[in-house]
């Protein structure tokens, strides 16, 4: 007599294979842990597991873990522009003003999360000499559209001559991000936004007048 297999006892998966968001899941987890981790030391069973999928539906949408990269940081790349466009292009603010306005916004961010989180993208620009060869255009990429976005803030400063009005806004952009960046890793170190709040105002103290 053919009887009915029984069924699993347990919590079933959080989000099925079939489940059309489980991609969308599969990403936002990557971004979370990427932020508080290098991409090598960040397993790709760790990341099945907080989101409770099985490892096949991992492959079902994403070739290979350097493809899943990439798709981690092309989310972050969008999160992270949306963020800087709502402060940098708020035009009921002053230009200076709105580059403070975003660092205030970043360091709360960083004390929300106990200091674990950092820069997705600074956190894998540490580990570029082991990463996929493709990862190291598309940081720069990522970075420059950074600097571009604060280089038309400063532009807007030197025009309304909060600034000087021949000041390198390109070069000064340049400059912003490879502090700032620094300035979040030694946040992470000392736990505490002193580090980001001593780069921004002597940032914001010697820009050219």
């Amino acid at each position: 007599m053919i009887t009915d297999t029984p069924k699993r006892r347990g919590r079933p998966p959080r989000q099925p294979r079939d489940n059309p968001d489980t991609r969308d899941a599969l990403i936002r987890c990557g971004v979370a842990i990427l932020t508080e981790q290098g991409f090598v030391a960040t397993g790709i069973d760790g990341v099945l597991k907080q989101v409770g999928v099985p490892k096949g539906s991992f492959y079902h949408y994403f070739d290979s873990k350097e493809a899943f990269g990439q798709a981690v940081m092309e989310r972050y790349a969008g999160y992270f522009s949306a963020k800087l466009d709502r402060w940098l292009l708020d035009e009921t603010t002053p230009p200076l003003q709105r580059i403070e306005h975003f660092m205030q916004d970043a360091m709360a961010g960083m004390a929300r999360h106990a200091f674990r989180r950092g820069c997705l993208v600074g956190n894998l620009c540490q580990e570029v000499t082991i990463l996929p060869a493709s990862y190291r255009e598309l940081l720069q990429a990522i970075l420059h559209s950074w600097e571009q976005r604060l280089a038309a803030c400063l532009q807007r400063a030197a025009d309304r001559g909060d600034i000087a009005a021949d000041a390198d806004c390109k070069r000064l952009a340049e400059l912003f991000w490879i502090g700032w960046e620094g300035a979040v890793q030694r946040a992470r170190i000392v736990q505490s936004d002193a580090p980001m709040a001593l780069f921004g105002q002597e940032f914001l103290a010697r820009l050219p007048r």
